[in-house]
């Protein structure tokens, strides 16, 4: 008999060859393979005979391959099949389908699944581009069907059918799975263990795994093919539920062992109160106290704080991390904030020194494109505990860079991190720290801050070992945006607009999404457009240029301009994303706004509406504006709330992509799927910690420990971020 752990070389119509093309999706082991999960289904137990068929309906018909070929017509070739049963027949029709015209041959036996139509003279019926698969090759001796062609036949009609996603350019085919992953259940031990906790099968009613894989694969004929579709059948929830669980149970544990690592209990005394009053420029949001207060609890403890701080654009985070920054410095210890992009780390350089600098604290900036001499003279004064305050990019973490006494790390935008990163960071402690009698070095502690509002569903597994604060509210005083969708041939109108704002006495940015033009895009420039809007459009009026490519000096310059309200319109392209806070810019106008992500566009919108005028975001848009494009402004034009943005966007590019799943540590979920499954998440979530809390009476310790070394066995792969930090 077959078990979980075998190689899947060793199972039955693979082999060494094989084994190898499976291995580039992933699968090694029959574990892997059996959780190799249908695409789709077709319902094939009612095949429909050809003269049954009624236009409008979805049918699945099986039949014999007659005529094939490819003509083409002036605007596209055509390729067209006919299949018979006896004496009728059934056109199939394909647009654009060159790739057809070797792949039927007369004889074969198809299994063809479509809309039902008349052809366009109101004549026969047809099926337009409908999915297909070869069941069975043309009989050359006409004999009668050997054994295996009969089991063939057996899992390619009367029974629902399971469809895979091909693999190795159709070398591995649907039909092929099938096949293979029918024998392995054949052969597949009957006493699978089940590493699941009793009383957490009972909660969420689920069937054992050896059903769930026998089912999810080869359903029974009264399974709802709905439920089969969405996968909400019994064996693809046990299936997701026991993935995600493992997750979960993962990400508390790691949660658990870092509050038994050894931290710096902080001291929140008077002294530092009065330090943290003395920068405050205005007065803080109820928000703002609430998470103040909940990283100022967690730094008191003698455990390293590790928090996510959430918040939309403009809620204050970047204050809220400089007064628990001031908690570590009045406690004589370094601070490191970290940021993902130059520009962004001079930004904060910039905010720290006008805040932090006139209160005493001493601030430094280290990043990759500084010149040899100062990144050396700047390192040293690291080393030397000179400075107070380290702010730089990824130069930070580089093996050259030693802190002194480095008492917290804050890491800025960490989704455009990888965890590693952040890890490597946490680590900079040097062997200084070490106190006379202690075991090891504390750990610094670490809050991790993002503008982009996260779903709940990521923030659970991306997140999962960090505790979390959100300020989810605005400073007195914002406006709402009004934001407004129109197309460039408008933009006369657009820019009257522009010009009303300047004689008001307010500010407006204009973004592009590239800095010049290049002859594979149409896409209007931003050096170009400066030029135009400079001296024809706007030759009255102060117009600036800011882009990525500019000398650091030069933009520190223009941002400074900009700030003191000497400029009455910016251009510039996304660098001013993050960081650029000017109360009097009121207006933005995003040329291509179609180009932009979703989290994009809110972040570039969210440079204005930071003072109480009425503020404006005008997205323009040049050329055809696909599908998914006109959800993002749509989104963008409803409504101001991140949050909702940002469950949208997660919605449109999926988790992989929100992120960039490298760069972010997402675990690689087999049978999972973050947006389908949020309910399942939540659950998993809640029982993994009821299980590990030990709350349960009716968990045995023999369970628990049964459940973590499958998480540590069975579920490793998938865990970078809960084993790294």
């Amino acid at each position: 008999m077959l078990q979980l752990s075998t190689s899947v070389k060793y199972v039955k119509g693979v082999g060494p060859k094989l084994a190898e093309l499976l291995a580039g999706k992933g699968i090694q082991s029959l574990d892997d393979l059996l959780h190799y999960l249908p695409f789709r289904y077709e319902d094939r137990l009612n095949p429909r005979g050809i003269a049954e068929l009624r236009a409008g309906e979805m049918a699945t018909v099986i039949a014999e391959v007659r005529t094939s070929g490819l003509f083409r017509t002036r605007r596209m070739p055509i390729f067209q099949m006919t299949a018979g049963q006896g004496r009728t027949r059934l056109k199939c029709i394909w647009f654009n389908a060159t790739y057809l015209k070797d792949k039927f041959k007369p004889g074969q036996i198809v299994a063809l699944y479509g809309k039902v139509e008349q052809d366009y003279r109101g004549g026969e019926l047809q099926l337009t581009q409908p999915q297909f698969e070869i069941i069975g090759e043309a009989s050359e001796d006409g004999g009668a069907d050997s054994a295996e062609q009969k089991l063939a036949a057996s899992l390619e009609i009367g029974r629902i059918v399971p469809i895979y996603e091909a693999i190795g350019q159709g070398r591995l085919s649907s039909r092929w799975f099938r096949r293979v992953i029918h024998a392995a259940l054949e052969n597949l031990t009957s006493d699978l263990p089940d590493p699941v906790p009793a009383a957490v099968r009972s909660h969420l009613s689920l069937i054992s795994p050896r059903e769930a894989l026998q089912k999810v694969h080869w359903p029974e004929p009264g399974e709802s093919i709905e439920d089969l579709q969405s996968s909400r059948t019994p064996a693809h929830v046990r299936l997701i539920f026991e993935e995600l669980f493992f997750v979960e149970l993962g990400l508390e544990l790691k949660r658990r062992e870092q509050k038994a690592q050894t931290g710096i209990a902080f001291q929140l005394d008077d002294r530092a109160r009065a330090a943290i009053k003395k920068i405050l420029p205005f007065h803080p949001t109820g928000a703002q106290k609430r998470v103040l207060k909940e990283i100022a609890s967690d730094m008191e403890k003698p455990f390293p704080m590790r928090r996510l701080l959430q918040g939309d654009v403009g809620s204050g985070k970047t204050i809220v991390a400089f007064e628990a920054a001031i908690i570590a410095m009045e406690n004589g210890y370094q601070v490191a904030l970290m940021a993902p992009t130059e520009i962004l780390a001079q930004q904060h350089y910039f905010s720290a020194r006008r805040i932090l600098e006139s209160a005493g604290y001493r601030v430094v900036l280290l990043t990759g494109s500084m010149e040899d001499d100062r990144k050396r003279e700047t390192r040293r004064y690291i080393a030397q505990g000179n400075a107070q305050l380290v702010i730089g990019t990824h130069a930070l973490i580089e093996q050259k860079v030693e802190f002194a006494k480095l008492g917290m790390v804050i890491v800025d935008e960490q989704h455009r991190f990888g965890v590693l990163q952040r890890f490597k960071l946490m680590k900079k402690s040097s062997d200084a720290q070490v106190e006379p009698n202690s075991v090891a070095s504390p750990e610094p502690d670490v809050l991790v801050m993002t503008a982009t509002p996260i779903p709940r569903t990521l923030a659970l597994t991306l997140y999962g070992d960090l505790d979390v604060s959100v300020i989810d509210e605005m400073p007195p005083g914002r406006t709402p945006i009004v934001t407004r969708c129109v197309s460039d041939e408008r933009s006369t109108e657009v820019w009257d607009f522009v010009r009303k704002q300047a004689a008001a006495g307010h500010q407006t940015y204009v973004v592009y999404p590239v800095i010049e033009e290049n002859e594979e895009t149409e896409l209007k420039a931003a050096m170009k457009m400066y030029k135009e809007l400079s001296k024809s459009i706007f030759p009255d009026l102060r117009v600036g240029v800011l882009h990525g490519r500019m000398d650091p000096d030069l933009k520190e310059q223009v941002m400074r301009l900009f700030q003191k309200g000497e400029l009455d319109i910016l251009v510039s392209t996304t660098v001013i994303e993050v960081g650029v806070d000017v109360s009097n810019a009121t207006m933005m106008v995003i040329e291509h706004a179609e180009r932009f992500g979703l989290a994009q566009l809110h972040q570039l919108r969210g440079r204005i509406g930071r003072g109480a005028a009425k503020s404006y975001c005008v997205l323009m848009t040049g050329g055809k504006v696909s599908e998914d494009g006109e959800r993002r402004l749509d989104a963008m034009v409803r409504t101001n709330d991140g949050f909702q943005i940002a469950e949208l966007d997660l919605e449109l590019r999926g988790p992989g992509e929100f992120f960039g799943t490298r760069q972010a540590g997402m675990p690689s979920f087999q049978v999972a799927n973050l947006i389908r499954d949020r309910q399942l998440l939540e659950a998993a979530k809640r029982e993994a910690a009821a299980v590990l809390a030990g709350t349960d009476s009716e968990i045995t310790q023999a369970e628990i420990d049964t459940a973590l070394r499958h998480m540590r066995t069975r579920w490793h792969k998938s865990y970078g971020l809960v084993e790294v930090g």
